[in-house]
């Protein structure tokens, strides 16, 4: 794999992380009340940030490969969801994680 594509990897990893944590904390503001617009604002920076990055991937990589690697959202945000919100996920919904794990590492490796 050349230096490139592991670099677009990272960013783009990087991207979807901060992209569910700004999901993450759009979610966890509506139950503290007190930090409601600090939760929010940072919320929209780390989406900021994360656009910036895709941003950066789309000027250098096909967009078909770099959206699919975007897949890596509904993992993390699923995890957040079930460690730190404590939100009950279903055995199956898990299953459906691990698909698209399995589909973003061979869209990765493509």
């Amino acid at each position: 794999m050349g230096s490139d594509k592991r670099l677009g990897i990272g960013i783009l990893v990087v991207s979807t992380f901060l992209g569910a944590v700004g999901q993450f904390l759009f979610k966890y503001a509506f139950g503290v009340h007190s930090l409601f617009i600090e939760l929010i604002a940072a919320g929209f920076v780390a989406y900021v940030i994360a656009t910036v990055m895709y941003f950066y991937v789309l000027s250098r990589m096909h967009l078909s490969w770099a959206y699919s690697i975007g897949g890596l959202s509904y993992i993390f945000t699923t995890i957040f969801a079930a460690t730190l919100l404590s939100e009950s996920v279903p055995l199956l919904r898990w299953v459906g994680v691990f698909v698209i794990a399995v589909g973003v590492l061979l869209i990765g490796l493509s």
